[in-house]
């Protein structure tokens, strides 16, 4: 893969206070207001075509599961998160993987009591990779709140730490999970609030400084059936993925389903529409979807899927890149 250039963090943000405690206060209090300013129309991903290897049953520091996936594009960086080995589901133990773009195993860093891993995004500043992540995992193991947290290779940071930023967008939402745009330069934030699942989209130009006071849309998803497994921005859509892995109640091809949204209507634009990406893996478990694009400009709908077997699972992902 490409490099892509993508506008860092300011100095006077995340930067100038990620280092102590008065990024943790930062954001804290900040409440999501109705929508401000709509997402400019953009293209989106044709969901009906067909999907392309990045790489195939590739190692990861953990070896369980893979939960999702991001991209440092300025420094050509992938980040997959999986929970820790030895770890319950309960404890929020994530063990975040650094791959190069080929797929190559390079590093970890392990985030204890973070959360489940549902999804994240990746801000580039200079050399350094910022996650935006969830963090201060519930009883469930679930983030309840999203935290900023420069990645360290071979460091182990607890939950409690108060060297990063920890932010709670939306007054009265008990969890949070985010995944970032490069392309657009935006984030999206899925939260838990009054029993449902609502979506918020920002401007990074405001999340970078622990703003998110103006939320450019904000509302509630249409249902959609299946076990969610991941969501990504693009432009104006949001991408959903649900799906189990492969079992003699769910043969090849599985039952992997993408979904398009319209973040300015909450209408879907395309599908559930079922993906055959890597349909010959074993195992096979949808995990993450992610947005890059190279420098010659294209851009890529990168799909995830936790492969191999129990107590070596390896990571798969794939992409589209037929825009309509």
């Amino acid at each position: 893969m490409e490099h892509n250039s993508s506008t860092s963090l300011t100095r006077r943000g995340l930067l100038r206070t990620g280092a102590g405690a008065g990024l943790a206060a930062l954001g804290l209090g900040y409440g999501a207001q109705s929508a401000s300013a709509a997402v400019p129309t953009s293209p989106r991903f044709d969901l009906s075509q067909p999907s392309y290897d990045l790489f195939r049953d590739n190692v990861l520091h953990s070896k369980r599961v893979q939960q999702s996936f991001a991209f440092d594009s300025v420094n050509k960086r992938l980040f997959v998160a999986a929970k820790r080995y030895g770890s319950t589901e309960e404890a929020g133990d994530l063990c975040i993987s650094e791959l190069d773009f080929h797929g190559n195993y390079v590093s970890y860093m392990h985030l204890n009591g973070f959360g489940h891993g549902v999804a994240f995004g990746v801000r580039p500043s200079g050399s350094t990779s910022y996650l935006w992540i969830e963090s201060d995992a519930n009883s469930g193991g679930y983030g309840s709140k999203l935290a900023c947290v420069k990645y360290t290779a071979g460091a182990t940071l607890d939950s409690s730490s108060t060297s990063f930023g920890r932010f709670q967008p939306v007054s009265g939402a008990t969890e949070y999970t985010c995944s970032i745009d490069p392309v657009h330069n935006r984030m999206i934030v899925r939260y838990h609030k009054d029993g449902a699942k609502h979506i918020a989209v920002y401007n990074v130009s405001d999340t970078d400084n622990g703003d998110f006071s103006n939320p450019l849309v904000n509302f509630t998803p249409p249902s959609i059936s299946g076990t969610p497994q991941g969501y990504t921005l693009y432009g104006s859509y949001m991408y959903f993925m649900t799906g189990n892995a492969y079992s003699d109640a769910n043969p090849d091809p599985g039952n992997t389903y993408i979904t398009s949204i319209n973040v300015n209507t909450g209408a879907i634009a395309q599908g559930p529409t079922l993906t055959k990406a890597g349909s010959t893996l074993t195992f096979r478990e949808p995990e993450g979807l992610a947005v890059y694009r190279t420098d010659a400009g294209e851009s890529r709908l990168f799909l995830g899927f936790a492969t191999g077997v129990e107590g070596d699972r390896r990571s798969s992902i794939f992409y589209k890149n037929a825009l309509v």
